[in-house]
């Protein structure tokens, strides 16, 4: 295939130009200025629109194996192929956990029959991720997993977490923090402050992330294992994150859209639909996540996608599910949080830098490289879940205008036209 007339924006190289990609056998194989299409070479023409290196998303509960009423690997990665990823990381809440080479065999037994993206499993660091005892993480490691976390669950116990980081320190795989203190944040279905107040809600308050982040960093460095801190959210966190780079830590975090973009206030009028961990912090949270984009702290953007059944998202915010879907509304989210970012920059951040993170292929359009590409364009588009091929279809974008829009993704040098998408 050719891929003719687009920007092509790589940070890997670093490329922000208008160039012409040939793509053969499931890999780049040259780039160049109006490249002439060979006899028979389908051409893709890309007038108008960004071409960029697959997008990652390090971030994403396929909910498989335990939960197929709330996603499928088949309907989470079609609905990250319309979110223009080409691929993800799957998180260990699953039923059983992905904490043990057998259960790592069934998903990649259901990936290999269904995924329609690359898909990258991320083991649990405890057992059931219970926070007691650490997981083999050799067998993992060789069964499949490129990082390791609890995610959902926070590793209350220092010893633990401690123990296993040094278990794993000659492991590649990072691990990924989920950071909440369980006792400061109690029953909170909510960020702690104004509204939480006003609306007679419990609160977690920002301090419950500050510390586990200062802890786990803490711990990455004392015992030499790399870390990821998770969905950052708050001043406190990046501040924590500030400190430790400067007395020589490597640790690298994630920023969701949600928590870009969106705050406390969101609640009032989307009620349930907002409810996540972490909760949605107030302005100047948001602004200062916004802030550490720019000036380059937040190395990653991740989505958190986390979809739930229409029942379990409806009713009460005390009752109702956390979390929500984000693949297909992330790359006009993240477009509509920072309208000044710079291309080079985004596509570090969604493609570039997650790949680095995890240590797995992807990107980069360099020649040779996986033929895994992301197209879009700057037009405006109105979310309607009810189109998401996920089966999560709560989220508090919905109806939302956004400038941004996916018009093609390709994996391995196969194309999927994003539907309706001009």
């Amino acid at each position: 295939m050719l891929i003719s007339g687009g920007r092509l924006v790589d940070p890997s190289q670093p490329l922000d130009a208008r160039r012409d990609l040939r793509i053969d056998a499931g890999v780049v194989v040259e780039i160049g200025e109006h490249l002439t299409p060979r006899e028979g070479e389908p051409v893709y023409d890309a007038s108008g629109a960004v071409v960029a290196p697959g997008f990652i998303d390090m971030h994403v509960h396929l909910r498989e194996p335990g939960y197929p009423e709330k996603e499928t690997i088949a309907t989470g990665t079609l609905a990250a192929l319309r979110g223009g990823f080409t691929a993800v990381a799957c998180m260990p809440n699953t039923n059983p956990a992905l904490d043990d080479p057998a259960v790592l065999a069934i998903l990649a037994d259901l990936v290999a029959r269904d995924a329609r993206c690359r898909v990258y499993p991320v083991g649990a660091i405890t057992r059931g991720r219970k926070g007691e005892a650490a997981v083999d993480f050799t067998a993992l490691a060789r069964a499949g997993a490129v990082a390791f976390s609890d995610d959902g669950n926070t590793v209350m116990n220092a010893r633990v977490l401690r123990d296993a980081a040094l278990d794993a320190a000659a492991i590649d795989g990072v691990f990924i923090s989920h950071a909440e203190d369980e006792h400061l944040k109690g029953n909170a279905v909510m960020h702690e402050g104004v509204v939480s107040r006003a609306l007679g809600l419990p609160g977690s308050p920002a301090v419950a992330e500050d510390v586990i982040v200062a802890r786990d960093l803490l711990i990455g460095a004392e015992t030499g294992k790399r870390w990821h801190i998770a969905h950052l959210s708050t001043r406190g966190a990046l501040d924590a994150l500030r400190h430790a780079r400067a007395h020589g830590s490597d640790a690298t975090c994630e920023v969701t859209p949600h928590h870009l973009l969106l705050t406390d206030e969101t609640i009032r009028t989307s009620g349930a639909a907002g409810k996540v961990n972490p909760p949605l912090r107030d302005a100047s949270d948001a602004r200062a996540l916004r802030d550490a984009v720019r000036e380059g702290t937040i190395d990653v953007f991740a989505t958190d996608h986390a979809p739930h059944t229409a029942a379990e998202k409806s009713g009460d915010l005390l009752h109702a599910a956390v979390g929500f879907t984000g693949l297909e509304v992330a790359v006009a989210a993240y477009a509509l949080a920072l309208p000044d970012l710079p291309l080079l920059r985004f596509v570090e951040l969604i493609s570039t830098a997650p790949a680095r993170v995890l240590g797995v292929p992807g990107g980069t359009l360099r020649a040779g490289s996986p033929a895994d590409v992301t197209i879009f364009a700057d037009r405006p588009w109105t979310i309607d879940p009810s189109s998401f091929a996920s089966k999560g279809k709560s989220t508090p974008f919905a109806g939302m205008r956004v400038p941004r829009r996916v018009l093609a993704t390709i994996v391995g040098g196969e194309l999927y036209r994003v539907p309706d998408a001009p």
